[in-house]
């Protein structure tokens, strides 16, 4: 679910990945630095999407990616190409130059904020519990955050915690969609289904699932999924690290 990405080079040299079609080898160094890397750029787009009040919702669809690839741009988990990150630059108004500030990156308000966010329902029975490591949410209480990306709506099982990996999602995913490219990003990923059937090609084979199948992988395994009836299909899905 990660979408477009490549490594940036850092310096004078030439993007890797998506100029090249290949990473060029790298030392311990150069992967540390590209990581921090990642995390200066992954900062600033959430910066800058924050001062034009874009959801991620907005920003994926005006630059073209996806959600999940620019939730975990933004936490510094996924690279992008030199190309790509010229015309997110370009989306959001800014220079590409600003990206790569080292200087500007310091704590992150939003972060800070969300840690700050008290829980909306706590169980009188029981003593307060820390909120960085607990969630609770009931039914008919407060609306679950909800996404759209493509022909699949996700609805959050789960409000965010500091110290929480996992993401559960319910997704729905329309019918007769066209069989996604194979992709690999870090992580696991389970999927439940309630309702209909779905495809999920994992490492080039083919394996249909229908209500009350269930699938786990590690992500970085090549897959790729899609509903290939002509009825909505219900999953219950959970991720990890989080996507949106």
């Amino acid at each position: 679910m990660a979408g477009k990405g490549a490594a940036v080079s850092h310096g004078g040299g030439a993007a890797t990945g998506a100029a090249t079609g290949a990473e060029q080898p790298r030392d311990g160094g150069d992967e540390e630095r590209a990581s921090d890397l990642s995390q200066v750029i992954g900062h600033h787009v959430r910066t800058f999407r924050t001062e034009l009040g874009l959801s991620l919702r907005a920003l994926a669809e005006r630059s073209g990616l996806s959600i999940g690839f620019l939730s975990q741009l933004e936490r510094g988990l996924s690279s992008i190409s030199l190309t790509a990150l010229r015309d997110l630059a370009d989306t959001m108004g800014r220079d590409i130059t600003e990206f790569f500030d080292e200087t500007a990156v310091g704590s992150d308000p939003v972060a800070a904020e969300e840690d700050a966010t008290e829980p909306a329902a706590r169980d009188s029975e029981q003593p307060v519990s820390p909120k960085r490591y607990f969630t609770l949410m009931r039914a008919g209480g407060e609306q679950s955050s909800q996404y759209v990306s493509g022909q699949r709506t996700y609805r959050m099982l789960s409000k965010r915690a500091p110290e929480l990996v996992l993401e559960p999602m319910l997704v729905h995913i329309a019918p007769g969609g066209e069989l996604d490219e194979m992709e690999t990003h870090a992580g696991e990923e389970f999927a439940y289904v309630l309702e209909g059937e779905l495809v999920y090609t994992v490492d080039g084979t083919a394996h249909r699932l229908g209500q009350g199948d269930s699938l786990h992988l590690k992500s970085s395994i090549p897959h790729s999924l899609h509903n290939d009836t002509d009825s909505v299909t219900v999953v219950v899905s959970v991720v990890t690290p989080r996507l949106f």
